[in-house]
């Protein structure tokens, strides 16, 4: 059966995933390096998946998220923003997922105060 098209997409997600990158404006940020943490969450169809119980119709987890550690230990950005993009034409080259929601975690931020977490969230669908 067919996912109906007015039906939102099912989700596959990533939560935490850890790596250290070169990114920031700053050059300590940039010499230095710092951890950034991911989420992803995916607009999937897991139906074909479901019923062949096969891992060829849908994401790999493992393989994606391998591909992503290389995006934010790779080239560095000035912005999160241009990372988070970044990771989001990562999610949409698999040929299963249909949107991306992206969230890049910066907690080592360089914020003058004290504070938890500075964050970016970005979603990127299919044209």
């Amino acid at each position: 059966m067919a996912r109906d098209p007015r039906q939102p997409p099912d989700r596959i997600a990533v939560r935490g995933l850890r790596a250290r990158g070169h990114h920031g404006v700053f050059d300590h940020e940039r010499r230095d390096g710092q951890e950034f943490v991911v989420d992803v969450v995916l607009g999937v169809d897991t139906g074909e998946a479901a019923r062949t119980d096969d891992l060829a119709h849908t994401v790999h987890y493992g393989l994606l998220s391998s591909r992503l550690v290389e995006v934010v230990e790779g080239e560095p950005v000035n912005l999160i923003e241009t990372l988070a993009d970044r990771l989001a034409a990562v999610c949409l080259a698999e040929p299963q997922v249909l949107e991306a929601e992206v969230t890049v975690h910066k907690p080592q931020a360089p914020v003058p105060h004290e504070f938890d977490d500075v964050t970016v969230t970005i979603q990127r669908r299919r044209p």
